[in-house]
């Protein structure tokens, strides 16, 4: 007789797989204003100047607010011919400028040479820079066109020499000639050394007050404490706008100023609806706040603490590709810009800036239009997953 086996009263159900999570969509606009637009002369330009967050601080505090009490018109345009040589413009009532240059390399905007015509005050200067990305060793110079002799002897022309590297720079510029009389100067127009250690920066810049000429042409001005600059400065975070970063800067200017600045850099996403495809990507924001705060010391204090000091605090929010808002507070007046762009080609970029002065109790507008053919927005990628 056989054995008969029953089946169990109950078997395990097999476990439902993984569902695999949506991904997400984030949109990367592209920053307003780039980097790359101001730097594209930044060889004529001291290291020192360059550091210590300056240039993140100066665009907070000035770009679009220098508008006021004006309507400016400014043009960027590549030549169809030749993609190495590009014209810029701005006009507006008090005047303008242009700018023809020529680079040597498309990916290497700091050998060029180009020629600046200013009519606000009347200027016609060839300028070139020479600037080797292997070595780190560069040349630059900047001579006027007009025949004209100018009071001050670096408007007569100024040359120099320079290192950089991520972790230090040095250099230093000459006026060759003070006056068609007299001999070239031994003493340096300007000098500069920068240094980084990990997240701190320190450097000294020699910036004489004036040339020394006739009497004094033999006088050694950099000895005079008051013809340096000072700056020490602790900064955590990439350079790469799609990461938080924020500095932290202390100056000692020609030994009378004593200037603190705080920067930083935010990037943060919001859920952005399209009602068209019924998705909630999320978009990534910048956000900038900077503060500085400016007091007198030494000798030359003022005895009236109203003149002693001073402070401005400034924001800026970049909503997306076309939006941009700017705010800006100081002791006795208050700003606001708010500028939009659009991405044909070229770009167009419309601003209008409001300062409310409090201690005369008015309220004074700026207007601005640019056109922009160098940037390409084909290349500037907009979506991650």
């Amino acid at each position: 007789m056989g054995i008969s086996r029953s089946k169990p009263a109950w078997e395990p159900e097999p476990l439902p797989e993984p569902k695999e999570e949506p991904k997400v969509k984030v949109v990367v606009p592209p920053l307003f204003d780039p980097p790359p637009t101001a730097a594209r002369t930044r060889m004529l330009v001291p290291e020192h100047e360059l550091w210590f967050g300056k240039p993140w601080l100066h665009r907070l505090f000035e770009d679009y607010f220098d508008l006021v009490g004006s309507v400016q018109a400014g043009l960027m345009l590549k030549m169809l011919e030749d993609p190495h040589a590009d014209l810029t413009a701005t006009v507006s009532p008090a005047g303008g400028k242009a700018q023809i240059r020529w680079q040597s390399g498309l990916d290497n905007p700091d050998s060029f040479v180009d020629i600046l015509v200013w009519t606000s005050k009347p200027t016609l200067k060839l300028r070139s820079s020479i600037y080797s990305t292997t070595y780190g060793v560069g040349a630059f110079a900047a001579f006027p066109l007009d025949l004209e002799k100018s009071a001050r002897p670096e408007d007569n022309g100024v040359v120099g020499l320079r290192y950089g590297s991520q972790n230090l720079s040095f250099g230093a510029s000459f006026v060759p000639f003070l006056s068609s009389s007299e001999p070239p100067s031994v003493v340096p127009y300007g000098a500069w050394l920068v240094g980084r250690l990990g997240g701190f920066s320190a450097g000294a810049q020699y910036k004489p007050l004036s040339t020394p000429t006739g009497e004094n042409k033999h006088s050694l001005p950099i000895e005079d404490l008051k013809n340096w600059d000072y700056a020490i400065s602790y900064d955590v975070g990439s350079a790469s706008p799609l990461s938080p970063s924020f500095n932290f800067s202390l100056e000692l200017l020609r030994s009378t100023q004593l200037v603190a600045s705080f920067y930083q850099h935010q990037v943060a996403q919001r859920e952005d609806k399209w009602p068209e495809t019924n998705d909630a990507p999320k978009i990534t924001n910048y956000i900038d706040f900077g503060l500085e705060l400016a007091t007198t010391v030494g000798k030359d204090k003022p005895t009236d603490d109203a003149d002693n000091s001073s402070f401005q605090i400034a924001a800026n929010w970049q909503a997306n590709k076309n939006f941009l808002v700017k705010g800006k507070l100081g002791p006795s007046k208050s700003s606001v810009a708010l500028a939009l762009k659009s991405w044909w080609k070229p770009l167009f970029t419309f601003s209008v800036t409001a300062v409310n002065d409090h201690s005369k109790g008015t309220t004074a507008y700026g207007f601005g239009i640019h056109v922009d053919d160098l940037r390409n927005p084909d290349s500037e990628s907009h979506l991650q997953s």
